[in-house]
């Protein structure tokens, strides 16, 4: 399953902590991305945050494996996780 992963940043997260972890983040990202499970990943045009698009079994299993990023594991962002599904649109031009 296809999963939108939209990070969403803590209130009062101090900048400096984000600083002091990005190596490990990109790190851990990298891992994700690896394995297969983050598919891309992109930062949004209209604000400083990270959407990315996942591959899992379920959006359960998929924020399991979010919390391995240390801005997570350190309460610095969130994500708004999205299931998506194929579309099935085009079905009705060929009845």
């Amino acid at each position: 399953m296809k999963i939108l992963a939209i990070e969403k940043e803590i209130k009062n997260a101090a900048p400096e902590e984000f600083t002091k972890h990005a190596k490990e983040e990109a790190k851990v990202l990298w891992d994700l991305y690896s394995s297969g499970f983050v598919r891309e990943f992109y930062f949004r045009a209209d604000e400083d945050s990270a959407v990315l698009v996942l591959e899992a079994y379920s959006a359960s299993i998929a924020s399991d494996k979010l919390n391995e990023l240390p801005f997570v594991r350190k309460k610095l962002i969130k994500f708004e996780l999205v299931p998506l599904k194929p579309y099935p649109g085009f079905e009705r031009l060929f009845e």
